[in-house]
């Protein structure tokens, strides 16, 4: 069947968090409090490194990738949230849905590979000292930037592309607050299910490949750090720890969603756990980071009182 003649649907509905009115209102200011903590944040973090030329490393010049990530993984999904909470139709053109769906699905990709590159920047740092300037120079580093986003906004253009060509023929109504796979697909009217076994076999590869060079990297850094002198092992723990942590955060929620079997969950804990990573663990971000790091904490500091100190 031709696809102008069976696809009737022009937009979607997204349900996202239903409830009474002061309900949406509550949520809206929360939402609304923690993105403008991300934006703060990371925006802080990108002006430190770029302000100090002491943070004009290749550690910090990821993070800064990382941090101007962050910023548009969020910018994709909470405008159109925080907008959905105060209207009452609440949706979305079938050319939005589907933009949001690959955009999405892309810079949470390109998040992988980011925390890669850094796993492996720590590793030569740790493991590597002394080959460490000679490897890790800014023409090598800046070619990791690129790869990261190159390959990140490559993976789902083709799944993305064939799901949109998909028959949508009624009904519209997405039970969740983002254009996700499995809402999607759910309403197609066509029955491809090779489709969406590619999609989830493709975020499964990605998820466990990244997540198993990431593991292994820094079982190699942790069996490096057990070696030397307890003052540079604090320092080390130091730096390597905050990048665990939001390894951990973020690829426990992901690991849930798209690896393990989805029949079990409840379409609340769905939401839950997509807010999760994609909501709450940008905002902690910038904390996690800055935290046990003095270098950022300076910087950091410079950012919001710079000109208290310089009158100081």
């Amino acid at each position: 069947m031709n696809k102008s003649e069976a696809s009737t649907v022009t937009y979607f509905v997204l349900l996202g968090f239903p409830g009474p009115w002061k309900i949406q209102i509550t949520l809206f200011s929360l939402i609304l409090l923690v993105y403008m903590i991300t934006l703060t944040g990371n925006m802080a973090i990108i002006c430190a490194v770029r302000w100090n030329q002491q943070l004009h490393t290749p550690m910090y010049m990821f993070l800064a990738n990382f941090s101007f990530l962050e910023i548009w993984y969020v910018t994709c999904t909470v405008p159109n949230m925080l907008v959905n909470f105060l209207s009452k139709t609440k949706t979305m053109s079938f050319s939005g849905c589907f933009t949001q769906f690959y955009f999405f699905f892309s810079l949470g990709t390109t998040e992988c590979f980011f925390l890669c590159a850094m796993a492996y920047d720590r590793y030569l740092a740790i493991c590597h000292p002394l080959h460490y300037p000679a490897i890790m120079t800014r023409q090598f580093c800046s070619i990791l930037v690129s790869l990261c986003w190159i390959i990140g906004f490559s993976l789902y253009l083709i799944p993305i592309f064939f799901i949109s060509q998909l028959s949508f023929c009624g009904p519209n109504i997405i039970d969740h607050f983002l254009c996700d796979v499995d809402p999607l697909m759910a309403l197609s009217c066509t029955h491809t299910p090779i489709v969406k076994h590619v999609f989830y076999s493709i975020s499964t590869l990605i998820i466990t490949l990244t997540g198993l060079y990431i593991l292994a990297s820094y079982i190699l850094v942790l069996r490096a750090v057990l070696q030397v002198p307890s003052d540079g092992r604090q320092k080390a723990f130091s730096t390597c720890g905050s990048h665990l942590l939001v390894v951990s955060l973020f690829y426990g929620t992901i690991v849930v969603m798209y690896v393990t079997p989805t029949s079990g969950k409840s379409v609340d804990m769905h939401k839950a756990i997509t807010l999760i990573y994609s909501v709450v663990t940008p905002a902690l971000n910038p904390f996690i980071y800055s935290l046990r790091n003095k270098d950022m904490k300076y910087a950091l500091h410079n950012v919001f009182f710079g000109k208290m100190i310089m009158k100081n």
